[in-house]
């Protein structure tokens, strides 16, 4: 047991150097200057130069990667070149939508895909096996941008239900603030209830054909206590790494939501950053982004330890 925890703690170290690597030269492949970008077309050479000199920029890229990684191990992701603040102080700021929208869009898919999935394998090639199956991958090809934006047209300009964009006033509440998340929960939603579904699905066929099944039936258990007894709860298990994977996707796809929407999120601020070329905060972002993956993961790696015993050795 502790020989596999110490295996998947090693690969996880080595996912986030690597993807620390990656982060540090793809962003610098993209053209523009930081430095120029911030005083203007009307700024001079030398005026440039300094700035470079006084931000970093001047030094040989590999002694800005080695820097880099040394401040990074410490938990130090350097300053915003734009928002004069530490990236960690920038990422805690925006953090607060990102994560609600997250959680709620997750809750979401699970409250749709589950049911949906159980009841398209009990009713497996019937009619709302088909049914549900079409959905689910009707609801897997919609862009995100797409339904965004037809949630908006109908629900918050047509119908005045839900704000069209923003997070709420300051002052604003709990109650308040989820009222403005909730379109958004809905686009990241219905995109990843799509694989909850499919994946439950699956896995429930799977536990559908076991001789333990059958033999419930055969001693007269009624379908629907074969169904939540013997069924759903080892049906379940699988769908924990739905849960890893789709928290991985919500991250991914709340940059484009939450530039429809307005929020004032991670993925917003990755946008800015991107446009900016803020180097730091596209670094620190990226690197927060897969350590959420990486953590998600890697428990439920151990809880698939923790439940089966083969995965041990």
């Amino acid at each position: 047991m502790t020989q596999a925890v110490l295996r998947r703690l090693g690969g996880a170290a080595m996912v986030m150097f690597v993807v620390a690597s990656l982060a540090f030269v793809v962003i610098r492949l993209a053209p523009g200057d930081p430095a120029a970008l911030m005083l203007g077309p009307d700024a001079s050479a030398a005026q440039v130069q300094a700035l470079r000199v006084r931000l970093g920029l001047d030094v040989p890229l590999w002694r800005q990667y080695v820097d880099y990684l040394a401040a990074a191990v410490r938990g130090d992701l350097g300053n915003s070149i734009f928002l004069d603040r530490p990236v960690v102080q920038a990422l805690a700021e925006r953090i607060e939508p990102t994560l609600c929208l997250t959680l709620m869009a997750i809750t979401l898919a699970l409250a749709i895909g589950i049911p949906a999935g159980s009841i398209a394998a009990v009713h497996r090639g019937g009619l709302l096996d088909q049914a549900v199956v079409t959905a689910a991958m009707l609801a897997a090809s919609l862009p995100a941008f797409w339904l965004a934006l037809l949630l908006i047209r109908r629900f918050a300009v047509g119908l005045h239900w839900f704000p069209a964009s923003g997070y709420g006033p300051p002052d604003a509440g709990f109650i308040e603030r989820m009222h403005y998340l909730l379109l958004p929960a809905i686009v990241l939603g219905l995109n990843n209830s799509a694989l909850v579904t499919r994946f439950t699905r699956a896995s429930m066929l799977d536990v559908l054909g076991e001789d333990y099944v059958r033999t419930a039936r055969a001693k007269g258990v009624r379908e629907s206590g074969v169904v939540l007894r013997h069924v759903l709860r080892p049906g379940l298990v699988p769908v924990l790494t739905v849960v890893g994977l789709s928290m991985a996707l919500l991250l991914g796809g709340a940059v484009v939501t939450e530039t429809v929407f307005g929020l004032p999120g991670v993925g917003s601020l990755v946008v800015s950053a991107v446009l900016r070329r803020d180097y730091p905060v596209l670094q620190g972002a990226l690197l927060a982004i897969a350590g959420v993956y990486v953590l998600v993961n890697l428990i439920v790696d151990l809880l698939y330890l923790a439940a089966d015993p083969r995965l041990r050795t």
